[in-house]
């Protein structure tokens, strides 16, 4: 009689224990799957599956998770109703050169911002113009070195060039800045298949007669930038111009929207 109970008894145990591991396996390998059968295990087994996957699903693209705080900056332009271009389309990359001392004014000026906000018109405008990339390049994608530019960021910059050589090239923001200002302008690039930066010549941010688009021609003749390198930045120009684009003849990579009288006519500026 002891036997006859036992026997049941010690396979129920056992078949617990084997549960038990199952599902500890399951947690540290995707790879090993549970036999246990047992359906209160199996509950928890599936649960903790779709927990899983959406958590996988929170992840791709880069786009913010349920428990991600944005910074006060990305709230303020949040507010402005501007948009956040990672939000709105996750294949365009970004990579904003203010947010590090490794640009031509050699200050971070971005202390608190990591995302690119736009207008809404050019925000969807950028849309068509990565949508035309794709077409002609599947594996390329664009990626945003600077975008919508609050005033104040504006200043803090002038600040750094005033009085310098560098001048010129920053919008004065006591004659109404430039159109980042309004969020109507981007500075933008290619990534290759790989994902690294077409050449174009130039760094970005680079100040000086070999980032200008008007003389590339000139350029090349004498060395200053390759063939293949003009060619990528006319690649640049052409999906750039297809959504609306207009290019500025002294910086390959900056792009805008409208012309400044438009902007003044019709958009705001971001204090």
């Amino acid at each position: 009689m002891i036997l006859k109970y036992s026997l049941p008894v010690f396979c129920f145990l056992l078949a617990g224990y084997s549960c038990t591991s199952g599902h500890k396996e399951k947690r540290t390998s995707t790879a090993t799957e549970t036999t246990c059968t047992d359906p209160m295990y199996t509950v928890l087994i599936h649960a903790d599956s779709i927990h899983a996957t959406l958590l996988q699903k929170n992840k791709v693209g880069n786009q913010p998770t349920s428990g991600h705080e944005k910074s006060p900056m990305a709230l303020y332009m949040d507010s402005l109703g501007l948009v956040n271009i990672a939000e709105l389309n996750s294949s365009i990359a970004i990579s904003l050169m203010y947010t590090q001392a490794d640009n031509f004014t050699e200050e971070i000026l971005y202390d608190s911002l990591a995302e690119a906000y736009l207008h809404v018109d050019a925000a969807h405008a950028l849309m068509k113009a990565q949508k035309t990339l794709k077409e002609l390049y599947p594996s390329y994608s664009l990626i945003i070195y600077d975008a919508a530019r609050p005033m104040s960021v504006q200043r803090k910059m002038w600040d750094v060039v005033k009085g310098t050589s560098k001048y010129r090239y920053v919008s004065n923001p006591n004659r109404g800045g430039g159109l980042h200002n309004y969020g109507l302008a981007v500075d933008i690039s290619i990534l290759d298949s790989l994902g690294h930066p077409l050449s174009m010549g130039t760094k970005v941010d680079h100040l000086g007669v070999e980032a200008h688009t008007t003389e590339e021609g000139e350029l090349v003749r004498n060395g200053k930038i390759t063939e293949a390198e003009r060619q990528n930045r006319i690649l640049l120009r052409k999906v750039m111009k297809t959504a609306g684009f207009r290019a500025l003849p002294s910086e390959w990579w900056h792009f805008n929207f409208c012309s400044r009288e438009e902007a003044r006519k019709k958009y705001n500026v971001i204090p």
